[in-house]
């Protein structure tokens, strides 16, 4: 039986810690890989995966990253979780500085990793029968919103990266999955878009009955590298009950209408 191996961006801290954590737990070999060295240590004295401290949005690092990773075994899946967001000023009063980050890291990123990890993922593939990409984009990429524009740009601009890289990859066992989560209650998403306001940030999610957490995000992500070989999950829209659109958010208890 062939153990297969992940990386899996952004370890360091919400979606990607917990798939990291969820896919070890099933018996996959993991490969975090993030900024932070301290979270990644961490995390792999917790975990037993392996970690490599990569800023992705530097293209010498991300040339070194593949270079270890093609030393160490086979790549069999890309989990790409790594991004975010900056700022929510409209776009008349936006940040250039916060745009540009947005773009380099959610997209010029993303191209960076498919561009040095393809030949693995092909060579796997063959060896092994197919390989994975998983790709974390958000509901911000289907729906604008005031104040998002930045982040409705890059977050939409790497759901059409993804939706063309399955094109181009036709004909190849390499299966190519995009989920995209609304509202996800994690330690740092909204502590980094509102620039460490604490208090703004966990006003994000006040009164909203049960948020996504990480774990439903990577539970998800671990059943589309898990499910048969023939099953290409193209896209999961996936948002907490509570949110029926980007735009419709139920704070408070969730009650069942009647006619009273």
């Amino acid at each position: 039986m062939v153990i297969r191996r992940a990386v899996v961006t952004g370890a360091s801290s919400g979606i990607g810690e917990a798939t990291v954590r969820v896919l070890r737990a099933q018996g996959w070999e993991v490969v975090g890989v993030a900024r932070r060295q301290n979270r990644l240590a961490q995390l792999a004295s917790e975990t037993g995966a392996s970690t490599v401290a990569c800023d992705l949005t530097d293209s010498d690092a991300v040339a070194a990253l593949v270079a270890e990773l093609e030393r160490t075994g086979p790549v069999h899946a890309l989990v790409q979780v790594a991004g975010g967001a900056r700022g929510t000023d409209s776009i008349e009063q936006g940040s250039i500085d916060d745009w540009q980050w947005m773009y380099d890291a959610n997209v010029l990123a993303t191209q960076r990793l498919v561009a040095g990890l393809l030949p693995l993922l092909r060579r796997a593939a063959a060896a092994d029968g197919h390989a994975d990409t998983v790709f974390v984009t958000s509901t911000a990429a289907q729906a604008a919103y005031p104040g998002g524009g930045g982040y409705n740009a890059a977050k939409a601009a790497e759901a059409m990266l993804v939706k063309v890289l399955r094109q181009e990859l036709h004909g190849e066992p390499i299966r190519v999955v995009e989920v995209a989560p609304g509202m996800v209650h994690t330690e740092e998403f909204a502590l980094n878009r509102l620039g460490g306001d604490a208090v703004a940030a966990e006003s994000v999610y006040d009164g909203v009955a049960e948020p996504l957490i990480a774990d439903d995000v990577a539970e998800l992500i671990a059943y589309a590298l898990n499910a048969p070989r023939r099953v290409n999950l193209d896209l999961v829209t996936m948002r907490p009950l509570a949110q029926a659109a980007q735009h419709l958010l139920a704070r408070g208890a969730l009650h069942v209408r009647t006619d009273d």
